[in-house]
Order: structure tokens, then sequence, then C-alpha cells
């Protein structure tokens, strides 16, 4: 089943250079943008498109899905590691640069002795 561009949950974003990102915004679709997961639980319809016409603006079609999408399940497992990790990161740089702001801000000792 390709993505179901009126699911709520789904979202694409076009960028300046072309590229056009296509996700589910509950992360359910491990080999978004080609497929959802069969049968998902989670698809609402998209209540706002109802009788829209919509102009230019209409999403890019999604390129040609590689032959090896839906062939072995541990490559959705690979990108679902990988994504864990990047999540992960994100906190602890924000708690490191934080911690440096801080230190930067605080009066040396030695500058207050060498008035």
């Amino acid at each position: 089943m390709p993505m179901r561009e009126n699911c709520k949950y789904y979202e694409s974003r076009s960028y300046p250079n072309g590229e056009t990102v296509r996700k589910c915004d509950l992360d359910l679709a491990p080999e978004a943008p080609w497929r959802c997961p069969e049968n998902c639980e989670a698809f609402t319809p998209r209540l706002a498109d109802i009788n829209w016409k919509h102009g230019s603006l209409i999403t890019p079609p999604t390129p040609e899905a590689p032959k090896s999408v839906g062939e072995d399940p541990s490559i959705a497992a690979l990108l679902d590691a990988a994504e864990d990790i990047v999540n992960e990161a994100g906190p602890r740089i924000r708690s490191e640069v934080d911690a440096d702001r801080e230190k930067a801000a605080r009066p040396k000792r030695w500058k207050f002795w060498k008035r």
C-alpha cells in the first residue's frame, strides 16, 4: 500500500532544492515515503481536504520505491535504531551547550583580582 496522502498524520514538505520529505507524523510508516503499513490502526481521514481544490502546490509524485523495500524487515529495524541514536543525541548536546553557556556567563575569579 502506498503512503496514504489522505491520512490526517501524513505530512509532506518541499524544500527550495526540489527535495520533498514525506512522512507519518506518528512514525508508524517504517517504509516511508513509499508505503504505509497494511491496515494501519492510526489511519484517520484528513477532514480539512474535503471538497478542497488544490492548485499548483500539489506534492510532487513519490519517487519509485527501491526493489528492496518490503523484502527485509531488518532495514526498518536499522532505520529505527539510527533514529533512536539521533533522538538521544539531541538532549545530550543541548545540555552540553547550556553548560558551556552557563560557564561562559560566570565571572572569572582571576579577573576580580586583576582590577
